[in-house]
């Protein structure tokens, strides 16, 4: 099967500038869904493999391409894993307006007297070649680290500022980009995936 554009099934600019680097190798074009006029698929589920499928399928089923998805979270040990699956609306469970600076605010808040800082950063990759593809391809990245007191860094987005890596002893903002990627969760996930839409696909 000879792929060469797939839809990325988002429409973060973050998201797809680290996907589209890693990709370019396979000489496989990302497109983003929203250039396509791809509608927002719901995501009422629990997990985030099971919301990276409904995105992926939704998104092969508007386009006619396959398709990748990524769901990704952060999972904070103090909070039973959570905020999980909703992490991008964290914030606005504490009165806050949705977005990323706000979901540190929160965080950091929340987080103020707790001692166990342990928290993984969860990237979860689905690919599908149509909408009712059996074998989906899914990788999962996980990068594990603490919350920091405070922001530190300039680069990435999301939780990076806060999300301390022990082994660099730095956040993932405070690392280069290309540093980030190759250690980040979805440069883990991303790396997994090229392996196996290579094996399975190409």
């Amino acid at each position: 099967m000879k792929i060469t554009r797939l839809v990325l099934a988002s429409n973060n600019k973050g998201k797809l500038a680290e996907l589209q680097a890693m990709f370019a190798p396979l000489g496989i074009e990302l497109i983003a869904q929203g250039q396509l006029g791809v509608p927002e698929a719901e995501e009422p589920f629990r997990t985030f493999v099971e919301n990276a499928l409904a995105k992926a399928r939704n998104a092969a089923r508007h386009t006619g391409l396959p398709a990748i998805a990524d769901d990704a979270g952060l999972c904070v040990d103090a909070f039973g894993g959570l905020p999980g699956v909703d992490t991008a609306f964290y914030a606005t469970q504490f009165g806050y307006p949705k977005g990323d600076d706000h979901n540190v605010d929160a965080l950091l808040a929340q987080m103020r007297d707790v001692t166990n800082r342990r928290a993984a950063l969860v990237s979860t990759l689905v690919a599908v070649r149509t909408p009712e593809d059996p074998e989906p391809l899914i990788a999962v990245g996980r990068a594990v680290g603490e919350i920091a007191r405070e922001r530190a860094g300039e680069h990435g987005f999301g939780f990076d500022p806060v999300m301390f890596i022990p082994e660099f002893g730095q956040t993932f903002a405070q690392l280069s980009p290309e540093t980030k990627n190759a250690n980040s969760h979805r440069g883990k996930a991303a790396r997994q995936m090229i392996e196996l839409i290579r094996g399975a696909w190409l």
